[in-house]
């Protein structure tokens, strides 16, 4: 996406192997917080075993000014972000921590 003032958004985001946390996230040379653009947790843990997760999901929480404005980033670089981490960090049931 170009920018209204020529720069480039530069981001990188890169999953550990087991799943739910990430190793790299990095918004235009800052180290992102994932908790600034939503919340992830199990949305149905009566269904796990121990120390699984039955249906994990990140929802993302709408943008505020003060996060924009850490990241300069726009609104729509905020939802392209936020879509990729539903994506990455959203994938159901895991067994990985057992």
């Amino acid at each position: 996406m170009v920018r209204p003032d020529k720069k480039t958004m530069k981001t990188e985001i890169k999953v550990y192997g087991s799943l739910c946390a990430i190793s790299i996230f990095v918004i235009n040379g800052k180290m992102g917080d994932k908790e600034d653009f939503g919340e992830q947790g199990d949305e149905s843990p009566e269904t796990a075993e121990d120390y699984a997760c039955g249906d994990m999901q990140f929802v993302r929480v709408p943008a505020t000014q003060e996060v924009l404005k850490k990241y300069d980033i726009s609104e729509d670089e905020y939802n392209e972000i936020a879509t990729k981490l539903e994506e990455e960090l959203s994938f159901g049931s895991c067994g990985w921590c057992v």
